[in-house]
């Protein structure tokens, strides 16, 4: 979809010609009858921009819930989109601020600072991108207090505002990228910014290596409904350096209590932990294996052994029918003479590669378990648990 088709799709032809396209997506129709019978009406281009805008639309549902009954996309656009519930969290922070958004995207996240009373310019280096924003914020409702421009994120003058928020582009020509120095605008342009900002927000991928973190910056790593979803940088007056982990729809936090420190490891208990990923991305396992009055199998691994069924939104818990030493012979007899039909398998510090094993394991039953994989000391464990996970 280039810039002219979208602009057609802004008129009242053009809207009604996505109207229907909508209807011919949610009922399922096949995606050459549905453009044959909008060809009858209108032309290929509007008929193909029509199309892809419903099918994005549809796509969206999952990321901005009945927002995107309204919204536009592009498909990069909603690929690098915050979901919505993650941007509000976010911007519930800067309520009320003047912002610079550097790399606004489609406009996910100058809507929900739009939406927490701060007044947003908005830059991005591609005019479609821009009038997809600019369109979301008019469908909105929040037009008013949103300037979404054509401009470079690097010729913007951060200390003109309240607050920088910057969401750099972590795709390139051969897919996504996990290199800062690979992102759009590069990692060095975004710490310029950082610099020259009086506060700042930079949302990362959550896999960011540490040593890429600005100093006297609190960083949050954010799960939503257990699956980390992004790392956020925050810098200004009186930030001191803090590791952060926060848990949505909950709400809950846990901070670093001090600095960064193991836990203690220990003999295998009753029960097995495993911390939230945002957790153990904010290297807060030994605050977990606190909650839980637990310790680590291993110095190296993220699988909390306590004695104790402790409920925690922090960490999943199982308990722990049979451990053995990694054998497929072995493990394949135990869940046979269990009866085990259907496994979870879950695993870290094991090279085993999980849907070989699922076949190799040949399962036959009609009762479930949690199989977890790991290593102690560099010998490879099997740990067979009951499937009923704390909440």
């Amino acid at each position: 979809m280039d810039l002219d088709a979208f602009r057609q799709l802004l008129t009242s032809r053009g809207r009604q010609a996505l109207a229907e396209a909508v209807e011919l997506t949610a009922t399922g129709a096949d995606p050459v009858a549905a453009a044959t019978r909008l060809r009858r009406t209108y032309d290929a281009p509007l008929t193909s921009a029509a199309l892809t805008q419903a099918a994005l639309r549809e796509r969206a549902r999952a990321k901005f819930g009945e927002d995107a009954e309204v919204m536009f996309f592009t498909p990069h656009g909603l690929e690098q989109s915050t979901r919505k519930e993650v941007a509000e969290h976010r911007a519930r922070r800067l309520a009320g601020a003047s912002v610079i958004d550097v790399c606004c995207g489609v406009g996910g996240d100058l809507l929900a600072l739009a939406r927490a009373g701060c007044t947003v310019t908005a830059v991005d280096i591609d005019p479609l991108t821009v009038a997809v924003a600019r369109a979301n914020a008019e469908a909105l409702g929040v037009a008013d207090r949103v300037s979404v421009v054509v401009g470079n994120a690097g010729a913007v003058r951060p200390e003109d505002y309240d607050v920088l928020f910057a969401d750099p582009a972590r795709r390139t020509g051969r897919g996504r990228t996990f290199d800062p120095l690979a992102y759009s605008p590069p990692w060095p342009t975004v710490l310029d910014l950082v610099a020259r900002a009086d506060r700042a927000c930079v949302k990362v991928a959550p896999g960011i290596p540490y040593s890429y973190l600005p100093e006297s910056s609190e960083v949050e790593w954010v799960s939503y409904k257990g699956e980390v979803k992004e790392a956020a940088i925050r810098t200004g007056p009186g930030m001191r350096s803090t590791r952060r982990a926060t848990l949505l729809p909950g709400g809950h936090t846990l901070a670093a209590a001090g600095p960064e420190s193991l836990a203690p490891v220990g003999a295998l208990g009753r029960y097995i932990y495993e911390p939230d990923g945002a957790a153990i991305r904010a290297h807060l396992v030994r605050e977990v294996a606190d909650l839980v009055d637990g310790r680590l199998l291993d110095q190296q691994i993220a699988y909390i052994a306590a004695d104790e069924p402790i409920d925690t939104p922090w960490a999943a818990r199982y308990a722990v029918d049979e451990v053995m030493t990694f054998s497929l012979k072995k493990l394949r007899a135990a869940l046979r003479e269990r009866q085990i039909g259907n496994v979870t398998i879950k695993k870290r510090g094991s090279a085993l590669d999980i849907e070989r094993l699922r076949a190799d394991l040949r399962l036959n039953g009609e009762k479930s378990a949690v199989i977890i994989l790991t290593r102690i000391m560099e010998r490879p464990y099997a740990f067979i648990c009951d499937t009923s996970p704390a909440a």
